[in-house]
């Protein structure tokens, strides 16, 4: 994927008087420094995803009705832009993986991150991953303004979260760029 680079302002033109033409210099600002997209595959080698630079990898446990989860987060936040890209993943117990439809994992999914965030849903559809694990598209806003894009799927007794958060302020100039990097998204099956 490849990100071009803005333009700088163009000088303007006024007509002044009918026919004397007056240039009027637009102060310079500096160019937006635009991250350099790169493919990154996760140190199991089980997804890669376009990540605009390597992104930091932590470790979380979260306490659940299952017990302790290990979340893996991975984050790139390109600077001087309000986005932040992430994966995060998490392994859950045989037994939960084997009993439980992936719709409820994903709808069990979608419903702890509207409450653990306090976030209103705005979308939602159902999808599936490019090799067809089932996966749920959601899109929420905070009271703070802070409008997140995710992207869930199940695969392999595993649940993959492919997000992207943004303000209103630059939402509508990263709708495209948020696009290309949930569609970058790959699952790498093991079996």
């Amino acid at each position: 994927m490849t990100i071009r680079y803005l333009f700088p302002l163009i000088t303007a033109t006024v007509i002044c008087g009918g026919s004397a033409l007056v240039e009027a210099n637009q102060p310079q600002q500096p160019p937006v420094v635009q991250p350099q997209w790169k493919v990154f595959t996760a140190p199991d080698r089980r997804f890669s995803v376009l990540m605009p630079g390597k992104p930091d990898r932590n470790t979380e446990i979260q306490k659940t009705y299952m017990g302790e989860i290990n979340l893996e987060i991975f984050v790139a936040e390109p600077p001087k832009q309000e986005v932040a890209y992430l994966v995060v993943y998490n392994d859950f117990p045989y037994s939960y993986a084997q009993m439980t439809s992936p719709q409820t994992i994903l709808n069990n999914a979608r419903d702890m991150a509207l409450k653990t965030t306090k976030s209103n849903l705005i979308s939602q559809r159902n999808i599936r991953s490019s090799n067809g694990h089932p996966g749920k598209e959601i899109e929420y806003v905070n009271a703070g303004g802070k409008i997140t894009r995710s992207r869930m799927y199940v695969a392999e007794g595993r649940l993959y979260q492919v997000m992207a958060i943004t303000s209103k302020k630059q939402q509508p100039t990263l709708a495209r760029t948020i696009t290309g990097y949930l569609n970058s998204f790959h699952l790498v099956l093991q079996k």
